[in-house]
């Protein structure tokens, strides 16, 4: 089937798409948007997470048809943001996997409760796994973009 997606702005079109196809295969191996990443496949990481008509969604878990006519933002259609260079500022990011999901998820908060409590954060965050940092210096960006 051909798929019919706004993605980051910009109307993109895919060929030859299997309807059992992910969302997260979609954009990165046929829309070449790598920034969200493929980990758990389950939903449970929060590695792949996406906007999808400005709801952050898990990728993993979104049937590519399910997308048709829709609107999809990634972690590259971000670029530029305070969120990103606050991760990078307090050394929030390490090995990387978990970042765009986490980006998605701060931004998505950010954008509800502009001056989140550590508690708000790490409920916004409960989603999102990660296996490098302990968490701190993502808590230190999170309060850093909140600063701005």
């Amino acid at each position: 089937m051909r798929i019919t997606v706004t993605v980051n702005g910009q109307q993109r079109q895919a060929d030859h798409v299997w309807a059992g196809e992910s969302l997260l295969y979609l954009l990165r191996e046929r829309l070449g948007l790598p920034g969200a990443k493929n980990a758990c496949e389950q939903g449970e990481c929060g590695s792949c997470t996406v906007y999808l008509d400005g709801e952050p969604v898990c990728a993993c878990l979104v049937a590519a048809g399910q997308v048709q006519g829709r609107s999809v933002t990634t972690v590259e259609g971000l670029a530029a943001q305070r969120v990103q260079q606050a991760f990078l500022e307090a050394g929030a990011v390490q090995c990387g996997f978990c970042t765009p999901g986490l980006i998605i998820a701060v931004h998505d908060l950010l954008a509800r409760t502009p001056r989140p409590g550590d508690a708000e954060v790490r409920e916004a965050l409960a989603g999102n796994l990660c296996r490098c940092t302990g968490y701190e210096k993502i808590l230190d960006a999170v309060r850093l973009a909140a600063s701005r």
